[in-house]
């Protein structure tokens, strides 16, 4: 199996230890990983802003990088449902039609592709809060959504209960936004502020230690909220706590 790793742009410059993660699982997991060394940005800010003529270049490089693999698989919910569902500039290919519907993100892969059932190598024995990101969760439905009656099942509450030690804790409003939204977050900054504030204080109320989230944009703003209100909650990424780590 031939798998190509998408790291998004703010994966590569804030959080790189989040894609050495998703690599690490990969290639545990007994993935062939490959990293196309000419990615860039997805298109995603420029597509969420109305931009999509303006996006057309990046989106066909995208598609130019990814064209070939069996899988492309990427640790950010929001960037996967962008190339999925909203990769409408690029040339309308067969090589773009390719790579929007072998695009996968990180827990949908493990646990619809691979279908893990053990990380034997996994250990976190903190309380843990769940943050599924709005894209995750309402666009490619990792889990049932709270609104909506359905039977309940949420995919990486799957994986992680395969982790030794770790506890789950579930604020009052599970499936609240966080605020972040992308550009949402500058267009809108008090209101994304407020939710934000909202949402950790909620998951600070259930006693989560750490929040997890397959969205490392959520947590980059949650943290920043949860930093201002001096709340010491941590964050982490769910692939590094299935790849093995402690804190």
């Amino acid at each position: 199996m031939k798998v190509a790793l998408f790291i998004p742009c703010f994966i590569d410059s804030f959080f790189p230890e989040v894609g050495i993660a998703t690599l690490e699982l990969l290639e545990r997991l007994g993935c062939d990983v490959d990293y196309p060394l000419d990615q860039t940005c997805c298109g995603q800010p420029m597509g969420n802003s109305g931009c999509e003529k303006e996006a057309a270049a990046t989106e066909a490089l995208f598609v130019r990088n990814f064209s070939g693999y069996d899988y492309i698989v990427s640790p950010s919910g929001s960037c996967v449902h962008h190339v999925r569902d909203h990769l409408t500039a690029a040339p309308r290919s067969s090589e773009t039609k390719a790579v929007r519907a072998n695009t996968y993100e990180l827990v949908e892969f493990l646990h619809d592709v691979l279908k893990v059932d053990s990380f034997p190598w996994a250990s976190f024995p903190h309380k843990v809060g769940l943050h599924n990101s709005c894209g995750t969760l309402r666009a490619l439905r990792t889990a049932s959504m709270s609104e909506v009656k359905e039977p309940p099942f949420s995919k990486p509450l799957a994986l992680l209960s395969k982790v030794e030690g770790i506890e789950f804790v579930k604020p009052e409003r599970p499936d609240e936004c966080c605020g972040f939204g992308g550009t949402f977050c500058v267009s809108e900054e008090p209101v994304s502020a407020r939710m934000g504030q909202d949402k950790v204080r909620d998951h600070n109320q259930a006693g989560a230690e750490y929040i997890v989230s397959a969205d490392s944009s959520c947590l980059m703003h949650q943290k920043g909220c949860s930093d201002r209100l001096g709340l010491g909650l941590k964050f982490i990424h769910i692939a590094q706590i299935l790849n093995g780590a402690r804190s």
